[in-house]
């Protein structure tokens, strides 16, 4: 039996997490899963409860769980917070507390949303990749600080690599290829960074083990702008944690809105689980907030976690028949479809589930 973290964490996450736990709840029933849930405090609300964004007990429930499954956290109450105790470092202690180091993003443009991409059907249509992003280095680990000389400021980030940190990103890129369309992009930008240099190196050497997986190299700013021009083109994308940050936010943008797009965190231990999106607070309480990209989360969850494929798959249905019947949250409304809240919404892919 699985052992499920619950954080729902803060802005609209208490509400996204609510809806993916009903569809978890239809998906146990047709399914007849077997888990347990424990809820735990993350980000602000840990804050204001215990004065840590990632308090000793979540600490102790995340490391004793199989999987994480998380809402959202931040919000401009505490935007003036010290760096080492802002929401976000919650996020960032627990993903290294997990020896989380692949952050999978899938962005898939849903035919019934392609009106509301702002890119060109044609473009848009066809979109199915995979965004395998590095999380465990870079400049976001990097020694890091400030400095004065001469009375002016200087700062500075480090982005470092290890060939260990590259190699097991890599493997884990062509292996996710072997079973979708056998093709893996790898992003850096070795013209002018030594760290990408060493990137390119080792993703060759390991492509020498897939030989059935097929391997081109962009450079960050080409693979952005290929992206806008034939996004279709791509399957699995890997690269390193800067660039997959930006490059997985700017992708989610062919699907129509950030609320439709699902993330996994993978690695040494518990898998971690979260809508792409932020904690979004100025509708935060208004059961506004698009839940399907949570709810596709839990897709994710039940394909890595639970290894049920036929039951993730059955999500993924539930949430496209809910989106043929022309149910739409704000963000992705169009004329001609019926608007929805946070809680219809939930509920009509958990209907179509027990259907």
């Amino acid at each position: 039996m699985l052992k499920i973290a619950v954080l729902p964490g803060d802005g609209v996450g208490p509400e996204v997490t609510e809806q993916a736990l009903l569809v978890l709840e239809a998906v146990k029933t047709k399914f007849h899963l077997e888990y347990t849930l424990a809820l735990g405090l993350i980000g602000g609300k840990a804050i204001d409860k215990t004065g840590e964004p990632l308090p000793a007990e979540t600490r102790r429930l995340v490391l004793t769980s199989d999987a994480v499954f998380l809402g959202a956290v931040g919000g401009p109450k505490w935007d003036g917070m010290p760096i080492d105790l802002r929401p976000e470092k919650g996020l960032l202690e627990l993903r290294k507390i997990l020896g989380l180091y692949a952050n999978l993003r899938p962005v898939r443009c849903w035919p019934q949303l392609l009106e509301q991409s702002p890119f060109k059907n044609e473009v848009a249509s066809g979109v199915d990749l995979l965004i395998v992003r590095e999380l465990s280095g870079g400049a976001y680990y990097g020694a890091k600080g400030k400095r004065t000389e001469g009375g002016e400021a200087h700062a500075f980030d480090t982005i470092e690599y290890s060939e260990q940190q590259i190699r097991r990103i890599a493997r884990m890129a062509f292996g996710l290829a072997q079973n979708r369309r056998r093709k893996v992009t790898s992003v850096d930008k070795a013209n002018v960074m030594e760290t990408s240099r060493l990137w390119r190196k080792i993703v060759e050497e390991e492509s020498r083990h897939y030989p059935d997986v097929s391997l081109n190299h962009l450079y960050v700013d080409n693979c952005a702008m290929q992206l806008c021009l034939k996004p279709a083109q791509f399957d699995v994308v890997v690269t390193e944690n800067m660039f997959g940050d930006i490059l997985s936010d700017q992708a989610s943008v062919l699907g129509a809105s950030l609320g439709m797009l699902p993330s996994a965190s993978l690695g040494e231990g518990a898998a971690l689980y979260e809508p792409a999106h932020g904690s979004a607070p100025d509708i935060a309480g208004q059961d506004k907030a698009n839940p399907l990209a949570a709810i596709l989360s839990v897709a994710m969850m039940l394909r890595f976690s639970f290894n049920h494929t036929e039951a993730a798959a059955a999500v993924e249905t539930a949430v496209e028949a809910a989106l043929s019947a022309g149910l739409r949250t704000a963000d992705i409304y169009s004329a001609g479809t019926t608007i929805a809240g946070s809680r219809e919404m939930g509920k009509a892919v958990a209907r179509h589930l027990s259907s």
